[in-house]
């Protein structure tokens, strides 16, 4: 089975529903402040330029979904962060039992890493945004997804690594198996977009890295 489809299967684990519960409570929150925001942050530029009040509510609304979403996404990367330990050792536990027992990096470099995570792709969904406007159709959509499922794939795949070795070995070790990791990011990505089930990247994406980690490192 491919590591996306064994972390799905997963997700009936005690240590994996009580990451979601959370998981789902903190996205809500982030996502209800990204909203409101964006409503404040759209609503206060459309009255600065004067728009009229139609046109002004149309493109507001459309606005506040749209920067929403963007902002989202690496929010609920930032959440993964804090569960990746829990989630990981679940997954060691039922798949690779054999394996001698991790030992994660500092705290402190892991919140560093959380928020670099976060931020690449705070930066990258801007150009993904551009790329998903291109005139030619399909295209900007396919860039897009690659764009922040490299974005996505690495910052997990580096993060689940360093629980068994240092930052330089865990980007050396992703720098030798980027395109496996790739596709899962992809697929990651993809899930992202649609309501409802971007809760559940935190928790797949960690699983499914912990997967590619370990087989590629067997």
């Amino acid at each position: 089975m491919t590591p996306l489809l064994l972390a799905f299967g997963q997700l009936d684990d005690p240590a994996c529903l009580g990451v979601l519960v959370r998981s789902v409570v903190l996205a809500l929150v982030a996502y209800l402040a990204l909203l409101a925001a964006s409503i404040w942050g759209i609503h206060g530029l459309l009255h600065a330029v004067h728009w009229p009040a139609w046109l002004a509510g149309i493109i507001g609304t459309i606005g506040v979904v749209l920067l929403a979403m963007w902002l989202f996404l690496p929010t609920v990367l930032l959440i993964a962060m804090l569960y990746i330990e829990r989630i990981a050792r679940a997954v060691d536990r039922r798949f690779y039992p054999y394996l001698p027992p991790p030992s994660p990096a500092a705290l402190p470099v892991q919140l560093w890493d959380g928020l670099a995570i976060a931020a690449r792709v705070l930066l990258l969904n801007m150009v993904s945004l551009v790329l998903a406007l291109l005139p030619v159709p399909g295209v900007g959509l396919v860039l897009a997804l690659l764009v922040s499922g490299w974005a996505i794939g690495r910052g997990l795949f580096v993060a689940v690594a360093m629980r068994r070795m240092g930052r330089p070995a865990a980007q050396a070790l992703y720098r030798h198996h980027r395109f496996a990791v790739l596709i899962p990011g992809m697929l990651l990505a993809l899930a992202a977009m649609v309501p409802g089930l971007n809760v559940l990247v935190p928790i797949l994406g960690t699983a499914t890295m912990v997967h590619v980690l370990n087989r590629s490192s067997l």
